[in-house]
C-alpha cells in the first residue's frame, strides 16, 4: 500500500502481545491488546524490519486502513516505541521481488480455544489465532466454508503442516475438528 498517505489514516495504539506468522514462517501481523485482541496485518516483506525494531511487550502506533466486515487493521505504517517508522513501500523495492525464505514446513497438531479470528489483508477470513499462541492459517474458501471454527470462542483440534521459530507457531490447516466436549464441560 505504499501510494497511500499513512498521515491521513487513522492511528491505533496498543501493545504488541504477540507476533503472527505466515505459512513460511515470516511475520505477517501481530496482536494488540490483552483484554480487548485486535489483529495487525502487514505483508511479509516487512517481516524483517518489524522483527528488528518491534518486540512483544512494546507499545507501537499503527497507521493503516480496516476492510469493511473484518475487525483487523491493514498497516500501512508501524510506528516502534523509538519512534522508527517502517512504511510499507510495496514489496518491490530496486526492481526486486519479494522471495519467501524456504522454510522446513513439519507435520504438527494444535488444539484449543480460538481466541481471535485472522484475516487476510483485503479483510477474508484466513483463519484464527488459539489460545496457546498459535495461528491456525488456511485459504479463504476454506475458511469462509469453516468460519463457526474459527470464531471466538470455539473450541477446536486441527492437524496439518507448519513450522515454529522464536516468534510462534503457525500450522496450515488440512483437517480440522470441533472439541464440542471442551465446550460442554465449561458450561
Amino acid at each position: 500500500m505504499h501510494w497511500i498517505d499513512p498521515n491521513s489514516l487513522p492511528e491505533t495504539r496498543g501493545t504488541v502481545t504477540r507476533f503472527l506468522l505466515n505459512p513460511h514462517g515470516e511475520l505477517d501481523g501481530f496482536v494488540l491488546g490483552s483484554r480487548q485482541l485486535q489483529q495487525v496485518h502487514f505483508p511479509p516483506h516487512l517481516s524483517r524490519q518489524v522483527a528488528r525494531l518491534v518486540a512483544v511487550g512494546d507499545t507501537v502506533r499503527v497507521r493503516g486502513v480496516k476492510p469493511r466486515g473484518a475487525d483487523m487493521i491493514a498497516a500501512v505504517s508501524v510506528t516502534s516505541k523509538t519512534g522508527k517508522v517502517i512504511l510499507d513501500e510495496g514489496p518491490h523495492r530496486d526492481g526486486e521481488k519479494h522471495h519467501h525464505p524456504d522454510a522446513e514446513r513439519t507435520p504438527m497438531e494444535a488444539s484449543g480455544e480460538v481466541l481471535l479470528s485472522l484475516f487476510g489483508p483485503k479483510g477474508e477470513l484466513r483463519g484464527a489465532l488459539l489460545d496457546d499462541g498459535t495461528s491456525l492459517r488456511m485459504p479463504p474458501h476454506a475458511a469462509a466454508e469453516l468460519a463457526s471454527y474459527l470464531a471466538p470462542g470455539a473450541h477446536v483440534h486441527a492437524w496439518g503442516r507448519g513450522i515454529r521459530n522464536r516468534h510462534g507457531r503457525t500450522v496450515e490447516v488440512d483437517e480440522i475438528a470441533e472439541l464440542v466436549d471442551a465446550q460442554t464441560q465449561q458450561e
